[in-house]
Parts: structure tokens; C-alpha cells; sequence
């Protein structure tokens, strides 16, 4: 089979939420940087905010998001959305399927890549004679705590009640005390129950049974036992797709405000601030933003501190930036994470535990201050972190996910100075060799893409 007969046509079909988008695009561009072409699927608002450079033979298809009672007319993401009205979302995702099945039945695509929430395409794309891979944006071990296909789709055999998810499940055979805290999943509702009537567990469940590859973003250096494991409850093969670590293209040294946060980070000493980000999504109480903020503060070190998009007046305590002044630098919004972590002088992460922010932060070596935002895979990534001694967990309470100033400063000044944190520190900084290596990342996608050329449908 000479070059050209090996290109194939490969469709992108990721969850509307900004940690699910880019990991996708992340993957379309490799595989159109190879020569395949690529046909990203998504809503227009989301691709408009992709980058303008795109290889050639990538071609992004606008699908009309359809209009469902109870979601906002202008909503196609779920960073513009509080939680409790994600369920419309996936209402209105779901009333895609017809236009996506048309787009497969009208194209050459020999191949779909889909996220979980898409349950239904695989049988769709197979009576076109197109090939399903499910893409898994979290990891390895997040995916073997969901356990086997089979008890994904019946979800109540899969977890009676919300203290099932609080302890490691039977089938896991490595030691580990990864499992969600009761706080994380109480108010998830829709893990195992939904307006849709398809609970989220359901969704995986059949759309990891209805694929012919199941691609994890994961990579052996890191989860050699959760990924053999993997291997022995699915019955798809396990393809891991390295952990995507960004390719650092700094793009903000114009930037006014970016310049005048790097001029206050170049005048501090290296690996003395901590950088405090909770993603685009989470979005604490009030009451708990103050009680973060006076931890922040009680830390008595140097920070950066980038409150969301979601914050709502009287999200800082009043005084509290003057109180700082010198000390800390409050930024509003959207703020440039990868240009932080990679500067010298930040040592250390308080994050939400989302993947893709571990992966950036022990990308640069940046010791973790483990806070989960509790959706997700969130708690499951802070007790991983934990276990592996990258980062250490701020005390919370297991039921209501409570906790104190105290806890939070304690926790602040042991990842970051004090003696008992060497060894995190120490760990999280040899982490660079595996989370920052990009080659690394390549050959796994490399394998990747060798896994969709091999297994191209006989009929394309």
C-alpha cells in the first residue's frame, strides 16, 4: 500500500466543553499535519475561537446547535452555562445525531472520533460502514474506576448509592486508595440519573462498547498498571494517546496586562510563587471564595491568583487586594496558564485537578496544592496526585467538602517551603522528563494514527 492510499478521512466529534474541545484539536492537527484529512464536527460558536493557522487538509463543519426549553439561546458550551443546566446541554447534543449521521453518510470518512457523550454514533457510523474510536480525554485510572462496558450501561448495578463511588472499586488489582470523596458526587445527579434518561455512566458505557478502538489520554510512564488493566476489562483495544502535552506556543508577549504580570513574576525569585487557577467551570460559594482567599492570604507567600470567568461580584473580599498589594497579583478572566507555569519563578499549583491543568503544570515541574473542584474526574485526579506525592490535598470534609483558611494556608506553605515538601516538590519536578516531553508525546500519537491506518473499514 504506496503513501497516498494510506491517508484516510477522519471526523471529530468531541463534548461541547473547552477541556473536550481542545485535546480533540490537539489530535485533528497531528493527524492533518500527517496528511489525513480531518473534518472537525462541532457548533459555530466553538469553532470560531479556533486558531486561524489550521493545517490545510483540516476542514472545520459548523452544525447549528438545536434550540431545547431551558437552555439560554446563545449557550453552546459549558463554560457558559452554571452546572445544574449542563443536562439541557446534552439535550441538545443529542439532537445532533441526525445531522451528524448525514454528514457520515454523505462523506468518504473511514473513521469517527467521539467523546462519551455521543453514545449513539457508534451504531449510526457503522451502518455507513465508518469506524468509531472513542476518545477518552481523562486517564487511565478515571477510566478504570468507571469500570467494564457492561456495568456502565445498566448504571444502577454500576452504583446503588453515591457512597458506592467512595471507595476503590472490586476489579482493581494494583494497590491504591483512588476514589471519589462523598462532596464530589452527592450533587452529581447526572452520573447516574438524567433528564435525558441517559445517565452519564450509560453514555460511556455504550459508547466505549459500540467502538472498535478505545484511545485513552494516558501514557505507560505514568499508569502502567491502570492501563494493563484497561486492556483486560474492555473488550475494543486500548490505544494510549500519550498525554498530549501542549506545544508552549507563547503567544501573549504583546499583551498589556500578560507584560505587566511577567514584569512582577521576573522581579520575584525562582520557584517562590504559587499560582492559584480553578478552570473555567468551577465556581465556589461565596462564603468558600472568601474562605480560599483568606488561605491565600494566611500563606504569607508570594501568589498569582486568576479568578474565572464565573465570578460574581463580591467573588474577592473586600480589602483583600489591599491587603496583598506587593505580595500577590489578582487577574480577572481569562489569563494566559501556560505562559505562568512556565515562568521561573512559579513553583507551585493550587488547581481544580483537572487532567489537562496537571498535565501543563508537570509539564513545567510545578509542585501541585490539590484542591478539587468536585466534577468530574477532579477528585479522583487529587487523590492520584496525592498518592503519587506531586501534590499534596488541602483537608476538606468528606461530606459537605468543607474546609478552613488554615487548611488551605497549611497546605500552601508545605508544597511549597516547608521541609515535609521536598519530596513533592522534588517529584513533581522530575515529572518534567515524562508530562513536558513532547517527543514522547508524538510517538504515542504516532501509535495512534498507526492504529487507525491499520484498522481502516475493508469497504474504504
Amino acid at each position: 500500500m504506496d503513501n497516498e492510499e494510506k491517508k484516510l478521512h477522519v471526523a471529530m466529534f468531541p463534548w461541547l466543553a473547552y477541556g473536550h474541545l481542545m485535546p480533540f484539536l490537539e489530535v485533528a492537527i497531528f493527524l492533518a499535519q500527517k496528511g489525513h484529512r480531518v473534518s472537525f464536527i462541532s457548533t459555530p460558536k466553538n469553532l470560531q475561537k479556533f486558531p486561524a493557522d489550521l493545517p490545510p487538509s483540516m476542514t472545520l463543519v459548523e452544525l447549528p446547535l438545536p434550540r431545547v426549553h431551558g437552555l439560554p439561546d446563545s449557550a453552546e458550551s459549558t463554560s457558559e452555562l452554571p452546572h445544574n443546566m449542563v443536562p439541557y446541554l446534552k439535550k441538545a447534543y443529542d439532537m445532533l445525531e441526525p445531522a451528524v449521521a448525514e454528514f457520515l453518510a454523505n462523506s468518504d470518512v473511514d473513521w469517527v472520533i467521539q467523546d462519551f457523550v455521543s453514545f449513539w454514533l457508534p451504531q449510526k457510523a457503522r451502518r455507513v460502514g465508518v469506524k468509531s474510536a472513542f476518545f477518552c480525554i481523562f486517564n487511565a485510572t478515571a477510566l478504570v474506576f468507571a469500570g467494564p462496558p457492561s456495568l456502565l450501561i445498566d448504571s444502577q448495578a454500576r452504583v446503588k448509592t453515591a457512597e458506592d463511588l467512595t471507595v476503590v472499586p472490586e476489579w482493581v488489582t494494583y494497590p491504591t486508595k483512588v476514589a471519589y470523596r462523598l462532596h464530589e458526587v452527592i450533587n452529581e445527579e447526572d452520573i447516574v440519573n438524567s433528564d435525558s434518561n441517559t445517565s452519564d455512566l450509560e453514555r460511556l458505557g455504550r459508547s466505549i462498547l459500540g467502538c472498535d478502538i478505545v484511545a485513552v489520554r494516558a501514557c505507560s510512564e505514568f499508569e502502567a498498571e491502570p492501563l494493563s488493566l484497561l486492556k483486560k476489562l474492555h473488550a475494543s483495544p486500548v490505544v494510549p494517546m500519550g498525554l498530549l502535552p501542549p506545544q508552549n506556543k507563547r503567544r501573549h508577549e504583546g499583551d498589556g496586562r500578560w507584560s505587566e504580570l511577567k514584569q512582577w513574576l521576573d522581579d520575584r525569585k525562582e520557584k517562590s510563587v504559587f499560582y492559584v487557577a480553578l478552570g473555567t467551570e468551577v465556581a465556589l460559594s461565596q462564603e468558600s471564595m472568601h474562605e480560599l482567599a483568606c488561605g491565600i492570604e494566611k500563606s504569607d507567600l508570594p501568589f498569582v491568583w486568576v479568578v474565572g470567568p464565573k465570578a460574581s461580584p463580591g467573588t474577592i473580599p473586600s480589602g483583600f487586594e489591599s491587603r496583598v498589594l506587593g505580595r500577590g497579583f489578582v487577574w480577572v478572566g481569562w489569563a494566559p496558564q501556560l505562559d505562568i507555569l512556565a515562568h521561573p519563578s512559579v513553583g507551585g499549583f493550587l488547581t481544580h485537578c483537572g487532567w489537562s491543568s496537571i498535565i501543563e503544570a508537570l509539564g513545567h515541574g510545578r509542585a501541585l496544592i490539590l484542591f478539587s473542584g468536585g466534577f468530574s474526574d477532579q477528585g479522583l485526579m487529587a487523590r492520584l496526585m496525592d498518592e503519587r506525592r506531586v501534590g499534596l490535598e488541602v483537608l476538606r470534609d468528606s461530606r459537605d467538602g468543607s474546609f478552613t483558611s488554615d487548611s488551605v494556608a497549611e497546605t500552601i506553605r508545605r508544597v511549597m517551603v516547608e521541609p515535609e515538601g521536598k519530596e513533592v516538590r522534588a517529584n513533581a519536578w522530575a515529572m518534567r522528563e515524562i508530562f513536558g516531553n513532547v517527543e514522547l508525546g508524538r510517538k504515542y500519537l504516532e501509535g495512534f494514527a498507526r492504529a487507525l491506518e491499520e484498522g481502516r473499514a475493508s469497504s474504504r
